[in-house]
């Protein structure tokens, strides 16, 4: 997931650069995927020039993220772990709330 978003921003940045990074220790991962995601969310909340087209940041990398997120919740349910349901349009989102600290779920599903 870290390496898609870090080809996002190369793409916002319009300098479009896939990098396939070493496995880490599972802390190290997770602290990467939500710097490359605040990286990629505070580039897009900035004056600066988006690159790209955003359909192709969505239909792109931003795709991959949601499917794979599909996928890991699949697995989950599966190994009989399941991720709860969360109302999305109920929920606490506010612009720029990338990191690991997100509010408590306002409705979930059951």
């Amino acid at each position: 997931m870290g390496d898609l978003f870090d080809w996002a921003l190369s793409m916002a940045k319009g300098h479009e650069i896939w990098r396939n990074s070493p496995p880490q220790e599972w802390d190290r991962e997770v602290a990467r995927f939500y710097d490359t995601v605040t990286e990629f969310d505070s580039y897009l909340a900035t004056s600066s020039t988006v690159a790209c087209p955003l359909e192709r940041l969505f239909q792109g990398p931003i795709a991959d993220a949601i499917s794979h997120v599909g996928q890991l919740a699949m697995l989950r349910h599966l190994f009989g772990v399941p991720i709860r349901g969360e109302n999305y349009y109920k929920a606490d989102i506010s612009i720029g709330q990338v990191g690991p600290d997100q509010p408590a779920p306002r409705k979930e599903f059951d």
